[in-house]
């Protein structure tokens, strides 16, 4: 499964848990705020390739976590550039981009159960007034693996589209891809029933 933690000694598999969410949603937010220009763009981009390269993260796990995405930016960079400009656009992508890969970082260097543990222990106030915490906790880990889990998921439907030779479209790619989203999604839903967890 693409983002499925990867062991190794690198400096961001040695940051906390708690530290590396932090890092990720304060630079989500920094570059949704800051970056504005095509330029600004591309060192944001070039920052999270930095950010694989400090996590020795093998080259074709850094490409598993984008091609999935690629159609998704397509169609949202010409959407954007219909509705606005190509500087636009290409600076919204490149956000998309950027976040998407700087998530992947951190579950591909954050064993499951230490994000757990983090973010149980951030909520640790709310469990003082009758709030389940660890449910939060769980429900925001799935969120996180569900976004790589998501890509591969049309990197499959694109496989499947190739390999019968059709034409990328939105018929071809989207409905299927949400139908198995939706199909994966129920899984989810049918193991957590299945332990208790409603």
């Amino acid at each position: 499964m693409i983002g499925v933690y990867v062991p190794g000694r690198s400096v961001l598999h040695r940051l906390p848990a708690g530290l590396k969410f932090l890092l990720l949603a304060a630079s989500i937010i920094t570059m949704t705020f800051v970056v504005r220009t095509p330029m600004a763009a591309g060192i944001a981009v070039g920052a999270t390739i930095v950010s694989f390269a400090l996590a020795w993260v093998p080259i074709r796990l850094v490409w598993a976590q984008i091609r999935g995405v690629v159609w998704i930016l397509i169609a949202l960079f010409v959407l954007q550039w219909i509705l606005s400009d190509w500087r636009n656009a290409l600076v919204v992508c490149a956000i998309l981009l950027a976040s998407v890969c700087l998530a992947a970082v951190v579950t591909l260097t954050t064993r499951t159960a230490d994000m757990l543990a983090a973010l149980t222990w951030a909520m640790s106030p709310l469990a003082r007034i009758g709030v389940r915490t660890d449910l939060i906790a769980m429900t925001f880990a799935l969120t996180i693996r569900s976004i790589p889990l998501i890509t591969e998921v049309f990197t499959r439907v694109d496989e499947a589209r190739r390999a019968r030779g059709l034409r990328p479209g939105p018929r071809v790619l989207f409905a299927p891809a949400i139908l198995a989203t939706l199909d994966t999604a129920d899984g989810f839903a049918e193991t957590l029933a299945a332990r208790g967890l409603d």
